[in-house]
């Protein structure tokens, strides 16, 4: 610990907090369970940053990438390509109806080309006027300038916001909002009207709308009815602005079907994907359009063409890692099993849900969300440190407690989630007046 704090820039993080609290030092992982280097261990529940989806260390993932690092660890994905590539390929074009997929590493970069590509794709047809963003209040994409851009998350916005080309927001369908009589659905049609006023106002220079289906997570896990999306969708073909579906969070069977914005029946211009796509074991993002748009860019002349790149693109181990993981949603019929899963933890956490400072109780799929009535400034700090006393990895968003495990939970790694989080939020509570 003390070597990593004397050569390590953790992320997202004030460094000098490490002086109270080193960073954890974990030697090895198995299933939903993470070990440190004194053999204690810790249930891993929010799936390390929402990315672990069958477990650590599966062996179904292990043996394929064993097996492709024999063969074939890289390539440049210029004037080259290999199977695995070509293979993950059509397989995500089949789940999603979309096709001619895009790489990156990460999910902030699979934003930076969903957006590069838009607005390339109206410069080519003539239209360079449209250049200009959209998001949703509270909506996060990432933290490289570009995905900045369409991040509304405040501490992130004042830090850079010299160095970003701010995009617009347009209010949330986030179902909390609603008044007293309203239900989710109301909330997303209201939201839904507001994004129309705006479109019809700011159409001819908006290259895109980009949104976090179903579940804004960075935001508190905030939720909407799948009204808004069906609305959205058809405000984006009449006003001719591209609709971006950000998965890179909730897809992958982490709303209870493979993508969030299936459950709205519709079909996106472009998907961004990325954490779960490799079930947490190699850096991969991908980002997948419409024949049309990639029409737009085929043509003799190379400034026509999609300049953009990454050295890893496609690197044929993270593939490989990619296709094993879509290989387990099939072996294990994971989204019924996940249905199940989600009845078990429902169950055991409905002493957190039943709280009496538990407000907004909330579920979709393996997405638990309960925001918490304190005091406490610094309750999120002040959780996780009970939470990792007692064995759990759970780190709050602000005041809203959330759990987004891995769907390899077995029975005691349920009743451990269930338990570790009443547990910590009643000693975090008690803290209030000491």
């Amino acid at each position: 610990m003390a070597r990593s704090l004397a050569s390590v820039w953790h992320p997202c993080t004030q460094m000098k907090r490490h002086e109270a609290q080193p960073p954890v030092a974990i030697a090895r992982a198995q299933g939903p369970w993470l070990y440190d280097t004194d053999g204690q261990r810790y249930l891993d529940a929010i799936s390390s940053w929402w990315v672990n989806l069958f477990g650590h260390s599966h062996p179904h993932i292990q043996a394929a990438l064993t097996d492709q690092l024999a063969r074939l660890d890289h390539v440049m994905l210029a004037g080259f390509t290999h199977a695995p590539v070509v293979e993950l390929s059509e397989r995500l074009g089949q789940l999603t109806g979309l096709g001619h997929a895009f790489y990156g590493s990460d999910g902030a970069a699979a934003t930076e080309i969903a957006l590069k590509m838009s607005a390339h794709y109206w410069r080519n047809t003539g239209r360079p006027a449209k250049s200009r963003f959209v998001g949703l209040t509270g909506g996060y994409h990432g933290e490289t300038v570009g995905a900045l851009a369409v991040t509304d998350i405040a501490i992130f916005r004042e830090a850079y916001a010299p160095l970003v080309r701010l995009a617009d927001t347009v209010p949330s369908p986030d179902a909390r909002g609603a008044a007293p009589g309203e239900t989710a659905q109301d909330v997303a049609r209201r939201a839904a009207a507001a994004l129309e006023v705006w479109l019809a106002e700011h159409h001819d220079t908006t290259a895109a709308l980009i949104v976090e289906p179903l579940v804004q997570c960075a935001a508190g896990m905030a939720m909407h009815d799948p009204e808004y999306l069906r609305l959205a969708r058809a405000l984006c073909s009449r006003y001719e602005v591209h609709l971006v579906v950000d998965e890179i969070a909730v897809g992958f069977g982490r709303t209870g079907t493979m993508f969030a914005h299936q459950q709205a029946g519709i079909r996106p211009d472009f998907i961004c994907l990325s954490k779960g796509l490799t079930g947490g074991t190699l850096p991969l993002s991908a980002v997948l359009t419409t024949d049309a748009v990639y029409a737009a860019f085929y043509d003799d002349e190379v400034a026509r063409g999609f300049l953009h790149s990454h050295s890893y693109t496609g690197n044929p181990l993270a593939c490989r890692a990619a296709l094993a993981t879509l290989e387990l949603f099939d072996q294990l019929d994971a989204l019924n099993a996940n249905t199940a899963l989600a009845q078990r933890i429902d169950a055991a956490c409905a002493p957190v849900t039943h709280h009496p400072r538990v407000r907004h109780a909330r579920s979709i799929g393996t997405i638990w969300a309960w925001d918490v009535d304190t005091t406490l400034p610094d309750f999120s700090r002040r959780y996780h440190q009970h939470a990792m006393a007692r064995g759990v990895v759970l780190r709050p968003i602000g005041k809203t407690l959330y759990a987004m495990p891995p769907y390899v939970m077995d029975e005691e790694a349920v009743q451990c989630l269930a338990s570790g989080a009443l547990d910590t939020l009643n000693a975090t509570l008690q803290e209030e007046t000491s």
